[in-house]
């Protein structure tokens, strides 16, 4: 995945994809969110017939089955597009690579996706901690709202998240809480035994980087991870090599890579 890929993914049981009619429904009862466009013509005729269960229009054998439907909304003056809206073609997820709050990986068989992600004016601008945060904000509203999502694929650190769990997190990080980082980023084990973050980079253009003997102890070294990344997040990065105390005591070193792009944490 890395983190070139745009916005989010919003997985749904099959069959159970919103419409444009069941956006539009959606951005009815929500205050702060409004359709800005709609590329389908206001005249033409909704296409298949409202589900009473879930709100979405089945399936209709008369649209072509690489049709793309899609809507812009409007969130605090920031558009974001929503793709692969029913009755049309669902959008292609990335595979994830980690999974958290799921029994399995997600894949592409099993589940109907929808894109949420900044609109094309945008562009450039999707790592602003602003819009990102609006993004997953409008994705947590999307996973209440509708019935049918079951997890979240964030591709910057090539994860799915059960539904429960990200709207648990990001809910608390909107209303003031630290940065989601077990949902937004991944750690993981290199082969000289180091404990190293995939997807801190789309925040800060850094990964984090702890070495042994720090990373000896997985479960001891992932929580020393979420509390840097927290600071780093506040920060928006590091500059140079910073001298830290750690929550047991320990004397820590944050060090700057050669070429500046990771953070090496050691012991002083």
């Amino acid at each position: 995945m890395g983190n070139s890929a745009k916005g989010l993914y919003l997985l749904f049981a099959q069959g159970k994809r919103p419409d444009r009619a069941a956006v539009r429904a959606f951005a009815e009862r929500h205050s702060e969110i409004v359709i800005s466009h709609d590329p389908e013509p206001d005249e033409r005729p909704a296409i298949g017939v409202v589900c009473e269960e879930c709100g979405c229009s089945n399936h209709s054998d008369q649209v072509p089955s690489d049709t793309t439907f899609w809507l812009e909304i409007l969130r605090g003056g920031l558009t974001f597009d929503l793709r692969g809206l029913a009755p049309g073609k669902s959008s292609t997820f990335p595979e994830p690579e980690f999974r958290i709050d799921t029994q399995t990986l997600p894949k592409p068989e099993d589940f109907e996706a929808i894109q949420l992600l900044p609109s094309k004016h945008l562009a450039g601008g999707e790592r602003s901690l602003p819009l990102a945060k609006a993004l997953l904000q409008t994705a947590r509203d999307l996973a209440q709202h509708f019935d049918g999502v079951e997890a979240i694929i964030w591709p910057p650190a090539a994860n799915a998240i059960g539904i429960r769990f990200f709207e648990s997190v990001v809910t608390a990080w909107i209303e003031g809480g630290p940065f989601p980082a077990l949902a937004l980023v991944s750690f993981t084990e290199t082969a000289d035994e180091a404990l190293q973050t995939l997807g801190l980079d789309f925040w800060i253009d850094q990964e984090l980087r702890l070495e042994m003997p720090l990373s000896a102890e997985t479960v001891s070294a992932t929580r020393l991870g979420v509390r840097l990344i927290n600071h780093l997040i506040t920060v928006g990065g590091l500059e140079s090599d910073e001298r830290i105390v750690a929550p047991d005591g320990n004397r820590l070193v944050l060090r700057l890579s050669r070429n500046s792009r990771f953070i090496r944490v050691l012991r002083e």
